[in-house]
């Protein structure tokens, strides 16, 4: 049977941009290669690409038939190939060119600067047909990883072959330039300029409150030394936003996966009347400031002929919109949608799963001399129901007082009396300087993307013009004369603004492609995207000297090198960074400390399919990391003196409170749930890590609503925001000693609340010392936490409850199959096809 050198095989599923999976299914060589690490840059060129086969026939040979019905003008327009290359190690996509139509002579002249970290025989260039319904493989080429090591530039035309081996059109080839950059070589942080390649640039002279859950103030935790005689003191978030909003003058702009009007700010004392979010913006706007709610908007929470659905995220969406509709306050309810240029299914997918994820507030506030300036909150914690917490995390003893309006369990499906509500722990700060000014820039393409009219909806009133163009009003400082704190300030801070979106959600990104790169844009088939927060994450984590401090919601990624479902497309390189960097430092004989909080299961029924796979992709995300790490001991003989849990820790959080008298209600009729009940017995819950943030070494923090799995990483899927800071005078290049600064401050007054106690090793987290001691004491917790006697809980921390194994292997713990009282297997199961729902 004959075989047509112009058959390819279609593509279908996974990220149809951003971070996708490319596999090739055939040789680019007839060697036998090496599989070599690439830890590093990648620097390439794609120029052209000429003599491509016309992989349009079918819709060729459909347009010559029309052509020749009665009354028919025949084109004179060709109709072929609409190629693309994409650019994969490992199977992973690490780059992408536009889509050029109609041409079989395409010109790119694209640049990439690429992070990667991969385990590859050959970098793979795969030139592709787009499609309506998915993608044409028309052929590839594959450059030798073992020809790259050596940093020499590859540049040249080269065959594109198919599966046949040969070119896959006479005549047809692929021009490109490569190199390769070791992690070693490579410069992380350029002096001044903070992350390099990224949207938004460092901004300096500026301030950075952080924040820890939603009120710590006079919480009962310790104050800090810090250097120059300073001391930390925890601040209040949803306090400061309270204050904020209410001294605002000209805006008030809100960003939220959630928001909800009902919701208080403060609770217990004076104003906490006053501090009903809907009434608070509502009083404002009636003052004259400009109150505007984006807000994402649920597919699945819809109101049809007075029909009230809440949809299934229960966010209020609609509540919110219906509260504030005959009011001045405007909420722009905001769907995830890709828009044109898109398949079909694409459109389905993103509109469906995907969603809007930024948590900000922007407000104006006194900037001296009657004049005013912005302010920007960015964080985890959205302004609605549940939120609410303070370090001590209660379960019941605040029922019916602080929590009497507010309960928030979504384990519990009719919630009773002395039942547990979910505890709530998040990150957030507070931004003044001109990196503020970048939030409010995010709001504004956002808005403008979002309220641009479309179709029948244009006959509606418009939002266009509901943004405030401050540079026209006279009070209002820019960013260029905003009030800095000066570089020799030794409380200064520089902050840097990064995203993950792409042109489907913000406007102002350039129209043509080709310029992207200049400003750090990374080109997916038919989109602009900004993966700033990934790059963030990559540049701190390789610059990291002592210690990683992690607490995130997620932490699953790095499929490319799982030990099975490599192709899941998981591909962001957050995991496998940071088990390279232990192994680097095993390989120098140099300690370093990676500790990481999770939440005990993602928020959700611990037993559902969704929840299980999430935790399984979790758990292949830990194998991996371990068994890198026992690895690297092995080959330098530290086996027997080290183990992998001297390097990484996973932990978790819980509470348990005593008996507080009553005898708990433990029957199960009635269609009660028996989980229910056994929670009620136990006393006890998880506290839900909801947080989105990194600690470097004490210098360096990164804090958003991004977490750390593909959704939030990839810029094409959940729409994102962080910031990264630090403070110049405490770092451990300027101090040439461990930092003691606000960022310090900050780490020691998490690990005091999570911890319930400070010791002096705690200063060191990188020495083994500390690593054991905190391990210690987090499995007292967890036993604590499931002894048969519920007794009060001091510390909070509990190591994850898996066994890790001195050779690196995760295993069950004995006697903990399951989450205790709600079930649900801790290491996840996995059944099925693969989604990109839980990634």
């Amino acid at each position: 049977m004959s075989h047509s050198i112009f058959a390819g095989s279609m593509s279908f599923g996974g990220s149809h941009h951003g971070q996708g999976q490319q596999e090739v299914p055939f040789k680019t060589t007839k060697e036998s290669l090496q599989v070599l690490l690439l830890h590093g840059n990648l620097d390439i060129w794609i120029m052209e690409a000429k003599n491509l086969p016309n992989m349009d026939m079918f819709h060729k040979k459909l347009g010559d038939m029309f052509s020749r019905l009665p009354g028919k003008v025949s084109s004179k327009s060709k109709i072929t190939s609409d190629p693309y290359v994409t650019v994969s190690a490992a199977g992973a996509v690490v780059g992408r060119t536009f889509v050029i139509e109609n041409s079989e002579n395409p010109v790119w002249n694209q640049h990439f600067n690429v992070n990667v970290a991969h385990y590859a025989a050959e970098v793979h260039f795969v030139v592709k047909d787009d499609d309506v319904v998915g993608s044409q493989i028309i052929g590839a080429v594959g450059i030798p990883v073992e020809h790259l090591c050596s940093g020499q530039k590859i540049e040249g035309s080269f065959p594109i072959l198919s599966a046949s081996g040969k070119p896959c059109k006479p005549g047809s080839v692929l021009t490109l330039s490569i190199q390769y950059t070791s992690v070693d070589k490579v410069s992380l942080y350029q002096p001044g300029l903070g992350v390099p390649g990224t949207y938004f640039p460092l901004r300096k002279g500026g301030q950075v409150t952080l924040y820890q859950d939603a009120h710590a103030h006079d919480c009962g935790l310790p104050k800090f030394e810090l250097d120059n005689g300073l001391e930390y003191k925890q601040s209040s978030c949803w306090q400061d936003i309270f204050d904020a909003i209410s001294q605002a003058r000209r805006l008030i702009y809100i960003v939220g996966w959630s928001v909800y009007h009902e919701v208080k700010l403060i609770r217990g004392g004076e104003n906490a009347e006053e501090s009903m979010l809907g009434d608070l913006l509502k009083k404002k706007s009636q003052e004259g400031v400009r109150v505007l709610l984006l807000v994402w908007d649920d597919p699945t929470s819809r109101s049809i002929l007075g029909y009230k659905k809440d949809g299934i995220m229960g966010t209020f969406d609609e509540d919110t919109r219906r509260f504030f509709k005959h009011s001045s306050v405007q909420v722009l309810l905001c769907p995830r949608s890709a828009q044109k240029g898109h398949s079909w299914v694409k459109n389905r997918e993103t509109g469906t799963i995907y969603t809007h994820h930024q948590k900000t507030v922007i407000v104006d506030t006194d900037a001296g001399d009657n004049r005013r300036k912005i302010r920007a909150f960015v964080g985890g914690l959205d302004l609605c129901l549940g939120r609410y917490d303070t370090p001590n995390h209660p379960l019941f003893r605040t029922l019916k007082t602080v929590h009497a309006d507010d309960f928030h369990n979504p384990n519990f499906t009719e919630p009773g009396e002395g039942c547990p509500r979910e505890p709530w722990h998040d990150l957030h700060c507070r931004i003044d300087g001109p990196a503020a000014y970048d939030v409010l820039t995010n709001f504004e393409e956002r808005w403008l993307k979002a309220s641009k009219q479309r179709g029948l909806q244009k006959l509606k009133s418009s939002h266009d013009d509901a943004l405030l163009k401050i540079e026209r009003i006279s009070d209002f400082v820019s960013m260029a004369d905003v009030p800095c704190l000066r570089e020799d300030n030794p409380e200064t801070w520089n902050v840097q603004i990064f995203r993950s979106i792409d042109s489907n959600s913000a406007k102002g990104f350039p129209k043509d492609p080709k310029v992207a790169t200049n400003e750090n844009l990374v080109c997916g088939k038919n989109v602009l995207i900004d993966m700033s927060i990934h790059t963030a994450y990559v540049k701190a984590i390789r610059a990291a000297q002592n210690f990683i401090y992690i607490e995130n919601q997620y932490f699953l990624g790095s499929s490319y090198n799982w030990d099975s479902v490599r192709d899941l497309g998981a591909n962001n390189l957050i995991p496998m960074e940071i088990a390279l960097k232990i192994v680097n430092k095993i390989k120098a004989n140099e300690r370093f400390s990676a500790y990481i909080v999770i939440p005990m299961w993602p928020e959700g029924v611990p037993t559902s399919m969704p929840i299980q796979r999430i935790l399984f992709w979790q758990n292949k995300t830990m194998q991996m990391m371990y068994q890198m790490i026992y690895t690297a001991l092995k080959e330098v003989g530290l086996e027997n003196q080290y183990e992998p849990q001297d390097y990484l820790n996973f932990f978790c959080l819980g509470n348990r409170e005593a008996p507080n008298g009553e005898t708990p209600n433990i029957k199960t009729s009635n269609g009660s749930d028996k989980t229910q009940a056994l929670a009620r017995k136990s006393r006890r819950f998880m506290i839900y890590v909801h947080s989105k943030g990194m600690i470097v070494d004490d210098e360096y923090v990164i804090l958003g609503s991004a977490n750390i799995n593909q959704r939030s990483m990839d810029g094409t899927r959940d729409t994102e925001i962080a910031m990264g800071a630090y403070q110049p005078h405490h770092t451990l290049a300027t101090k040439h000693s461990k930092p003691h600064g606000q960022v310090h401050g900050y780490r020691m007054s998490l690990w005091a609340e999570h911890i319930g106690m400070i010791e002096e090793r705690f200063k060191q987290p990188e020495i083994v010392e500390c690593v054991r001691r905190v391990r210690y004491l987090s499995e007292q917790n967890w036993r604590q936490f499931v002894a048969d006697e519920a007794t009060e809980m001091k510390g909070h921390l509990m190591k994850y409850p898996v066994e890790v194994d001195r050779t690196g292997q995760v295993k069950k713990l004995p006697g903990f199959e399951t989450f205790p009282d709600l079930g649900g297997n801790i290491m996840g199961t996995f059944t099925g096809i693969q989604e990109n729902l839980t990634i």
